[in-house]
């Protein structure tokens, strides 16, 4: 019998201090909206030195790990601008690798993120509908000045190390154009 008058007495004072701690609070900030990769410009097309800098770095990383690849460099537009493949390379990597150096062209972005999208499931697997998509990692887009200018696709060995090479490349391109 007591505790229930104690108990409705109670409810404004929690209602009360429950108010006043939100507006000690102030407002939750805002969430930052992620970047799209549909907002990276594109630049103009790699040059073939360019292509042949960034083919360059990656082969010289698979050399290093004892991996034989096929690499691709594209312009923006997934057009063919260079393509080198090591004597032992798996036929089948030459079409794969220009596959996803397109893939990573005309989506802006590396393939792993289709990869990682499949593997999701759910919505995910839309994915399997947009034309030129390859899920598989080892396509890195190619940025100059913050502009997509192409993208190199490699492939001949586990999907990550073909990425690994990739990433190399790309990023011998970002340091033979900013100097770093």
């Amino acid at each position: 019998m007591f505790a229930k008058p104690f108990v409705n007495a109670l409810l404004p004072l929690t209602a009360a201090l429950a108010t006043a701690a939100g507006a000690q609070q102030g407002p939750a900030p805002a969430a930052k909206p992620a970047t799209s990769t549909y907002a990276i410009p594109i630049g103009p097309s790699i040059g073939l030195d360019a292509a042949k800098r960034a083919a360059t770095a990656a082969s010289a990383e698979a050399r290093k790990n004892g991996w034989f690849m096929a690499i691709a460099v594209v312009d923006p537009a997934g057009t063919l601008v260079y393509y080198e493949k090591a004597d032992t390379t798996q036929l089948g990597s030459a079409a794969v690798a220009i596959d996803k150096a397109r893939s990573a062209a005309l989506y802006k972005r590396p393939t792993k993120a289709f990869e990682d999208a499949l593997a999701k499931g759910g919505v995910g697997l839309r994915v399997l509908a947009l034309q030129g998509a390859v899920p598989v990692d080892g396509g890195v887009p190619l940025l100059v000045e913050g502009k997509i200018v192409g993208a190199i696709g490699v492939s001949g060995d586990l999907s990550e190390h073909d990425a690994q090479c990739a990433t190399v490349g790309a990023a011998a391109l970002t340091a033979a154009t900013t100097g770093r």
